[in-house]
C-alpha cells in the first residue's frame, strides 16, 4: 500500500510539471484552465511572470471551463514556491515548511476564492487579487495557483477492500517581481545529519537558497568519511537540479543499505549552478567532457551520528536484516531452564517416593513391634 501511494505520488507530480508547462485539456479532469495573461507580462511563459510596481494592486484572470454534463466544484489552492527531495520546485501546496528567509509570502498578498463551482458545459472568469509588498526589493516572489476538482465529486475505487482516488491538478506558477535585474542566487549548507528516507538510512545535508534568485541547473557532488573510522566512506552526485528563491531542501546520500555506525563524520561537497558556456567553473564527467557554470560553492562540515540514533534508524530501516540472534539464544535459555525444571520436578518426584516408601517402612516395622510386645505379654 505504502509503495503504491509512493506511484500516485509520483504521477501527480509528474501531472503538475507538465500542466505548468503547457496548461491544456485532460482526459482525467472534468474541467480545464486557462490564465490570461496581461499586459504587465514580463516574458513569454504560459503562467504569470509579472512586473509590479512596489505597493501596487492587480487583478488577475483565470478562465475555467466545464465541458461535461454535470456541476464541478473547483479548488482554487495558493502556495509559495517549495523545492522538494528531489531537487525540483514544487508550485501547489505541501507539508514543505516555510524557509527561515522567505519575506514575502504568497498568501499575505494574494486573495482568492477557495471553491468555485462551474456549472454544466460552462466557461467561468475567475478574478484573483494581487499586491505588490510596499518595500522595494530584487528577484522574485515565487509560488504557484493551483486547481483541482473536489473530493467527493469524483467517484473512489474500491477493489478488495483498499481504496484508491487519484487527484490530478492545473498548477499555474505565479511569479511577481519590480524589475528585469536578475538577482544571483545563493547556497548555504545549514546542517548535516542522519535521516531516513522511504524507511532507508541517508545523511541529509540542508542546502538553504536565501537569495530571491532561482538557482537553475545544480549539479553538485558530495563525500562523507568516517573520522574515527577513515575506511567508512559514502558518495553521491545529482545534476539538473533546481532551488525556488527563499527555500531549501534535504539532500540525501544514500548508505545503499548499510547500517549506520556512530561516530564523527566530515562531508565535503561541491555544487555548481546555471550552465554558461563563459562561466568560470569547469566540470568533467567520467568521459572527460566539460562543462561550464557559472556558479560554484564548496562546503567542508563535521557531524557527529550518535550511538542511540544510529540504533533507532538501523532498526527502522526496511533493507537492513536486522539481528535476530538474541531470539535464538532466547530460545536456548529457556528450552535450558525448562530442563532443568524437569530435571528438579523428577528428582522431587523420587525423593517423595523414597521418603513415602521410608515412613511405609517405618509404620510397618512399629506395627510388628507393637505385635511382638503384644505377644510377649499373652
Amino acid at each position: 500500500m505504502k509503495n503504491l501511494k509512493k506511484w500516485v505520488t509520483l504521477i501527480l507530480a509528474l501531472a503538475g510539471m507538465f500542466i505548468f508547462v503547457n496548461p491544456a485539456f485532460a482526459n482525467q479532469f472534468n474541467f480545464s484552465v486557462k490564465a490570461i495573461l496581461p499586459d504587465n507580462q514580463a516574458s513569454k511563459a504560459s503562467y504569470f511572470d509579472l512586473l509590479m510596481n512596489p505597493s501596487q494592486t492587480q487583478t488577475l484572470t483565470v478562465e475555467l471551463s466545464n465541458s461535461t454534463d454535470k456541476s464541478v466544484t473547483v479548488e482554487q489552492g495558493l502556495a509559495s514556491a517549495t523545492t522538494n527531495l528531489n531537487g525540483v520546485v514544487e508550485y501547489s501546496p505541501n507539508s514543505i515548511k516555510p524557509d527561515a528567509s522567505l519575506k514575502y509570502n504568497m498568501k499575505d498578498y494574494v486573495k482568492l476564492d477557495e471553491e468555485i463551482v462551474l456549472e454544466p458545459k460552462s466557461t467561468k472568469t475567475v478574478k484573483i487579487t494581487v499586491k505588490m509588498p510596499d518595500s522595494v526589493f530584487k528577484g522574485y516572489m515565487a509560488g504557484g495557483l493551483t486547481y483541482k476538482e473536489k473530493q467527493g465529486s469524483k467517484k473512489t475505487a474500491d477493489t478488495k477492500g483498499i481504496s484508491i482516488q487519484n487527484e490530478y491538478a492545473y498548477v499555474i506558477a505565479l511569479l511577481l517581481s519590480q524589475s528585469n535585474e536578475k538577482v544571483a542566487p545563493d547556497l548555504k549548507l545549514t546542517k548535516v545529519s542522519a535521516g531516513q528516507v522511504n524507511y532507508r538510512n541517508v545523511i541529509n545535508a540542508n542546502l538553504q537558497n536565501p537569495s530571491m534568485g532561482y538557482l537553475n541547473q545544480m549539479q553538485l557532488s558530495a563525500t562523507v568519511k568516517g573520522i574515527d573510522n577513515p575506511k567508512l566512506e559514502y558518495k553521491s552526485s545529482k545534476e539538473m537540479m533546481q532551488m525556488a528563491p527563499n527555500s531549501n531542501f534535504d539532500y540525501p546520500l544514500s548508505l545503499n543499505g548499510e547500517k549506520l555506525q556512530p561516530g564523527k563524520y566530515q562531508m565535503k561537497m561541491v555544487v555548481h549552478g546555471q550552465k554558461d558556456e563563459n562561466g568560470s567553473y569547469v566540470v568533467k564527467d567520467e568521459k572527460g567532457n566539460e562543462t561550464r557554470y557559472k556558479y560554484e560553492w564548496t562546503f567542508v562540515q563535521d557531524f557527529e551520528i550518535t550511538a542511540d540514533k544510529a540504533r533507532e534508524l538501523n532498526a527502522k530501516d526496511v533493507t537492513i536484516k536486522q539481528d535476530s540472534s538474541w531470539i535464538k539464544w532466547l530460545i536456548i535459555a529457556l528450552i535450558f531452564l525448562f530442563l532443568i525444571l524437569i530435571f528438579f520436578f523428577i528428582l522431587w518426584k523420587r525423593r517423595k517416593k523414597d521418603q513415602e516408601e521410608d515412613e511405609k517402612t517405618a509404620r510397618i516395622a512399629e506395627l510388628e513391634k507393637r505385635l511382638n510386645e503384644k505377644d510377649i505379654e499373652n
